[in-house]
């Protein structure tokens, strides 16, 4: 089944949560940058969790969705990576509520980028609830943009955050970025329930 929602042609996503334990924070260091354009957004998860109505957010709170990974919409892959994909394939249920473990905040945590279905509900009634969380988190009162200048810094908290990689960027300019990525948890949902690997292996540290 796939994604279900216009957004998943912004790209907005939180980074590979196809794994039980996603990253919980990446560095991004700048070092070449393009004349213009190349800025990265982030979005509040836990702000977006909060803009919902009780009643929707106590039916959030009960649900899991199915997260895979899968090339990017838009994308072009090789025969080769699509090989190493359906080698090494990522499948997981995470609650569509995750508890942050360090500070305790209940973030949404579903995303275009990856986020299947629903689990539990009619194909219909996913596509639906997917698309009112999806609109929720990019609500522009929640989200932050980042003009990147040589030794530009970001760092962000995957575990409550989405982000928009830039999309203004042409072939003619060099912008080269170095990240680092920190290994992260297995979410837990409100019912102290964790998050399931359907197929694959948990990320695990260089």
């Amino acid at each position: 089944m796939s994604s279900s929602s216009g957004y998943d042609r912004p790209g907005w996503h939180a980074d590979v949560t196809a794994a039980v334990n996603p990253p919980a924070a990446s560095i991004l260091r700048a070092e070449t940058l393009p004349s213009y354009g190349g800025d990265t957004q982030w979005s509040n998860t836990v702000a977006a969790y909060a803009g919902l109505s009780e009643p929707v957010r106590e039916l959030a709170d009960k649900l899991r969705a199915v997260h895979r990974f899968a090339p990017g919409a838009g994308s072009k892959p090789t025969d080769d990576y699509l090989r190493r994909v359906s080698e090494r394939p990522l499948l997981t249920e995470h609650p569509v509520v995750r508890v942050h473990p360090e500070t305790g905040e209940r973030a949404l945590y579903v995303n275009p980028g990856f986020t299947s279905h629903l689990v539990g509900v009619s194909p219909h009634e996913s596509r639906r609830l997917l698309e009112l969380f999806y609109e929720e988190l990019v609500r522009p009162e929640y989200t932050v943009r980042f003009r990147w200048e040589p030794g530009s810094v970001a760092f962000w908290d995957n575990r409550s955050t989405v982000h928009l990689a830039p999309r203004d960027l042409t072939t003619d300019e060099d912008r080269r970025l170095y990240r680092v990525t920190l290994v992260g948890d297995v979410p837990v949902g409100p019912d102290e329930r964790p998050s399931v690997a359907l197929e694959g292996e948990p990320f695990e540290a260089l």
